[in-house]
């Protein structure tokens, strides 16, 4: 058994050999919630913004010409040398990256005005820990946009769509629900200001193939669908090849 010291280090083991992946994915490269956050920092014109969980770097690549300076956070070095090539070839000059963890932010207090965070907040060991970091890194009346998958309050739902993300990829922890962000928002020092809903289509192959999910486990995942409630399959609009819908949310705060 290949032994990990802990789930950070699952984390970058997992995303840094398919860091390219993620930074040509058009699932990530693409969405009316990537527009939205670019919106939001149009709007503020911060001089400093944080990118948490940055992944294939797409939140600033989107807001870098909104922002003095976007500064792009992961804890997989070779996911941040991808981002960093891909902002060069793109000719973009104010994007910086940096490894680190968003429970343990490498910054002082105040550092920034404005933070988000995409679809990366399902592998936070502690989110609640990485809401308040984030907290910490801006002063009064920041934005914040967070985007993530949503599970369903529905008990069963939920477990179905935990357990497949789970069986895909390891370093997933956990997907909140819509009412479980705003409370930990809130708890963290956010004012929550507006909730956005969402849906986000996944093709089965494509999704698997992003994170080099083994052969057992894609099998195993494609079991599992086969033998689901219709009801489940309906709430998912799972397909014959497996690809399917899940929620999504996107929750523009600001710093209370």
């Amino acid at each position: 058994m290949i032994r990990r010291d802990n789930q950070e280090a699952l984390v970058a083991e997992q995303f840094g050999p398919q860091a390219n992946a993620y930074v040509t994915s058009l699932v990530h490269a693409t969405g009316e919630d990537l527009a939205r956050i670019a919106a939001v920092m149009q709007a503020a014109r911060p001089a400093r913004m944080l990118d948490l969980g940055c992944g294939g770097g797409h939140v600033g690549f989107a807001c870098a010409p909104f922002v003095g300076e976007v500064v792009s956070l992961d804890l997989s070095a070779e996911m941040l040398e991808s981002v960093a090539e891909e902002a060069r070839r793109r000719g973009i000059t104010n994007l910086v990256t940096r490894q680190g963890s968003v429970e343990e932010l490498p910054f002082p207090d105040g550092g920034f005005e404005a933070v988000a965070s995409r679809l990366s907040a399902h592998h936070w060991r502690n989110v609640g820990r990485g809401l308040r970091e984030a907290r910490r890194m801006v002063n009064k009346g920041a934005p914040a946009v967070f985007v993530d998958a949503a599970t369903p309050e529905d008990p069963l739902l939920d477990t179905v769509l935990q357990t497949l993300e789970m069986l895909r990829d390891p370093s997933h922890v956990r997907n909140l629900t819509v009412r479980q962000w705003t409370t930990a928002l809130g708890e963290a020092g956010f004012a929550v200001t507006h909730v956005t809903p969402g849906r986000l289509r996944l093709d089965f192959d494509a999704w698997v193939k992003r994170i080099a999910t083994p052969a057992l486990h894609v099998d195993a995942i494609r079991s599992l669908q086969e033998r689901l409630a219709d009801d489940v399959l309906a709430h998912f609009d799972v397909e014959d090849d497996g690809s399917f819908t899940l929620d999504t949310v996107l929750i523009e705060a600001a710093a209370a």
